[in-house]
This record gives structure tokens, sequence and C-alpha cells, in this order.
């Protein structure tokens, strides 16, 4: 029981400390290269403005962390035959709610790193004139030969504005991919460890 409750603490202060990265993460999607004026002028791509990792792997998540420890034992709440299918109930919606917030964080990170940056380029053909709008350009022009991610001479040809937009982009989707990916680990561990703890205690009783 000792080890149970021990887990639960770890694991959920790593839940949290994961849900508050992603937050971030997502945050500074919002002001590339730290300039407030793309957001207010509306040139953000959408998956930025969709918020997932505020919303998903951020507070979906971080609800997970709030649960209270109900296992048994001198000074917490007493496991009871009758408490323990409630208990259930909650540490499987809890669960669910995180699960279902980190894999569509996840899900909307991958799409964002296939769709490439929102950003200025050039769309201009052969002995037209320049012309330049904000769009997905790795999207709208699709080369089946080339994908920006392992072709990096595209990083810098490609989008004019904002500076390093495709750096900027990569960076922070790629880490938000990899911190869903981590919290479905950690929230379907907290699962399991919770209801094996909530399962021990009543045995012990």
């Amino acid at each position: 029981m000792a080890c149970s409750r021990t887990c639960s603490r770890i694991l959920g202060l790593s839940l949290g400390t994961t849900a508050l990265f992603a937050a971030g993460a997502n945050t500074v999607l919002l002001f590339p290269n730290w300039d407030v004026t793309y957001l207010l002028r509306g040139l953000i791509g959408k998956h930025a403005m969709l918020g997932s990792g505020l919303w998903g792997g951020g507070l979906m998540v971080l609800q997970k962390t709030m649960e209270s420890p109900r296992t048994g034992g001198k000074g917490e709440h007493t496991t009871t035959i009758f408490s323990l299918p409630l208990q259930m109930l909650a540490a499987l919606l809890s669960s669910g709610l995180a699960l279902l917030g980190a894999l569509i964080c996840f899900i909307t990170s991958g799409v964002a790193l296939k769709d490439g940056p929102f950003c200025m380029f050039d769309v201009s053909s052969f002995n037209q004139t320049q012309a330049w709008k904000y769009g997905y350009p790795f999207k709208d022009l699709h080369n089946r030969n080339r994908n920006y991610l392992y072709d990096r001479s595209l990083w810098n040809s490609v989008c004019l504005e904002p500076l390093k937009a495709v750096i900027w982009h990569v960076s922070f989707f790629s880490a938000l991919l990899c911190i869903s990916l981590l919290q479905v680990l950690l929230v379907v561990t907290h699962f399991f460890n919770a209801f094996l703890g909530l399962f021990c205690s009543l045995c012990e009783k």
C-alpha cells in the first residue's frame, strides 16, 4: 500500500509537470519569434490556435493530478466495500479525460508536423509577377519527392515570414508530440496503480 501511494504521488507530480510543459509549448507557438503582432493580426496556424496543448495536454491532464489519494491509511479516507465502486469510477473518469486530452494533443501535433508551418511564401509561377501569401506552403505546394522534415534546405528558402518559421514550428510541435506520448504512458500507469492500490487497501482491511 505504501508503495502504491508513493508511486501515485510520483506519477501525479510527473503528469502535472508534463501538463505545464505542454501548455507552455502551445503558448509559445502563438508568438512566433516572441512577436505578438502575428497573433493580433490573425496570422497564426490553425494547429496552434486549436490550443490542444493548453486544454488537452494541459488542463485535461492536470485534472488527473488533482485526484486525492483514497487508498486508506492513517490520515486518509477509509476505503470500504461501499466506497470502492465510486472510487474506481472516479479514477476511471479522470484517467479517461486525461488520456483523451493527451491523445488529442498527440494527434494534433502529428498533423501539424505533417502539414508544416503557417507562413508567408512566394506563390508566383515562372515569368509572372511575384506574389506572396500566407498559408501552408509544404501542404499547398506539395512535392511528393521531397519532405520538408528531412530536407532542411527548404527551411529557410520557402517561408519568408515569420523568420525561422519552420524551425519554430518543428521544434515546439515535436516537443508537444513527445510530451503527449509520455502523458499517455503515465496516465495508463497511473490508472493501473490506483486500481491495484484500491483493491490492496480493501484486502488489507
